[in-house]
């Protein structure tokens, strides 16, 4: 009898791993939760296209997305806000991320430009001030579902979902998720390029409220717009909506691996089989990373396999180290830098994504190359040189140093203060 139970259990076992190909784990090990956010819902319709509602198409990609991820890792705890047409306050949709101790949030949107019919594209969202009119708009768009609840005013403390003035407060904010939030965002956007073969309008960052209050990695994604005839269509598809869903799931498998192998050296999450023939030769375009992050610019793949040779002779160092050999100085003073752009390979000094900026440096950092400029103590000089370089790098941020080691820009900032006025 012991020796047929026995032969019962592992036959449970091995169809348990036969029916779950991606992510393998053990038994013991803890769940990697994931929320998943349908944006809108009841009486909140969200977009309205010719044919369809917003509220539609999210929760449609949302729950395809959840089972995708329920089929394959059974490791993984999906949470969704909604699973139906419902209305869920944007406070309620955070709060249920944070009771359930999520390691990602991913909140599910499709695009909308008034009287424009030919915008079209998938981007992709982080938290944090929007540094276009355009970006401005649709956070203001995500934003004003509040206007739903009759106590807004209380509940988001007098935000304006219409005012600009009310976007002020995420100018200084320092999620300490961003990092890892702009790495998903990334990952998301290479699939709906490569799976998806969807226009790519990158990766950006807005003042979400339902990010803001989400106390991890959170992302939000535009599927696409639902004011252009022909990808409105496409979003209502079976075809369309499976695609998006599925580009969404390969950056998560992506993102669950790395995540893994950082925290405990491996992974048996096991990635699908690249489906394009030059595929791991493609390059990831410029994307943000920081505490407090640019918008990724689209730029040419990269070709260029030698660095810039400023970089070789500045702060090139070894992978995932966090230090920087130029960031040292005598007296401990922090070293202020601006980050212009990030790509996953060395560039040549020549690259036309370095838009002819002399004494370019770089550091290396979870495997990408960080391009930096302007290097000094003195984080009013860098300010300066934000400003000059600002027409080619619109996007640029400054970022900081300590001791050889990247370091919280605010907490920079403010030591830079303490000491001028000594």
């Amino acid at each position: 009898m012991k020796l047929y139970k026995r032969h019962i259990l592992y036959i449970c076992i091995y169809f348990g791993l036969f029916f779950s190909p991606f992510c393998i784990t053990s038994v013991e090990a803890k769940d990697f939760v994931v929320v998943i956010d349908a944006g809108h819902g009841g009486h909140d319709p969200g977009a309205l296209g010719k044919i369809s509602k917003e509220k539609t198409i999210n929760l449609n990609v949302a729950l395809k997305l959840g089972k995708q991820i329920k089929r394959n890792c059974p490791d993984v705890k999906v949470v969704y806000t909604r699973e139906r047409d419902v209305f869920i306050p944007l406070d309620r949709r955070a709060e249920i991320a944070n009771n359930a101790k999520a390691d990602l949030f991913i909140s599910i949107h499709t695009n909308s430009v008034a009287n424009n019919r030919t915008a079209k594209g998938a981007s992709t969202w982080t938290l944090g001030l929007a540094k276009s009119d355009a970006n401005l708009e649709v956070a203001k768009r995500e934003n004003s579902v509040i206007l739903y609840e009759s106590d807004y005013k209380t509940r988001y403390a007098g935000f304006n979902p219409n005012s600009a003035e009310s976007y002020i407060i995420f100018e200084f904010m320092q999620d300490k998720y961003m990092s890892q939030s702009v790495h998903l965002a990334s990952l998301v956007q290479k699939e709906f390029r490569h799976t998806c073969k969807r226009a790519d309008r990158g990766v950006h960052q807005a003042g979400f409220l339902v990010l803001k209050a989400s106390a991890m990695p959170s992302i939000l994604v535009e599927l696409g717009f639902i004011s252009h005839p022909e990808e409105e269509r496409y979003l209502n598809s079976e075809a369309g909506s499976t695609t998006l869903a599925n580009g969404i799931f390969r950056a998560f498998l992506s993102y669950k691996r790395e995540h893994e192998i950082r925290m405990t050296g491996s992974s048996r999450t096991i990635l699908p089989e690249e489906t394009d023939a030059g595929r791991a030769e493609e390059t990831n375009t410029a994307q943000e990373e920081a505490d407090t992050t640019r918008e990724k610019v689209n730029l040419p793949r990269e070709t260029a396999q030698k660095p810039a040779a400023s970089a070789t002779n500045n702060t090139r160092t070894k992978q995932n180290t966090g230090k920087v050999s130029g960031g040292q100085t005598d007296n401990g003073s922090p070293v202020f830098k601006i980050q212009i752009l990030t790509s996953s390979r060395p560039l040549a000094s020549n690259d036309k994504r370095l838009k002819g900026l002399k004494d370019v440096e770089y550091y290396q950092e979870g495997g990408l190359y960080k391009y930096t400029y302007g290097s000094s103590t003195d984080y009013n000089k860098v300010i300066r040189t934000k400003r000059e370089i600002a027409p080619k790098f619109k996007d640029a941020f400054i970022i900081a140093f300590k001791n050889g080691k990247k370091t919280n820009v605010s907490a920079a900032i403010e030591e830079f203060k303490k000491k001028r006025n000594k």
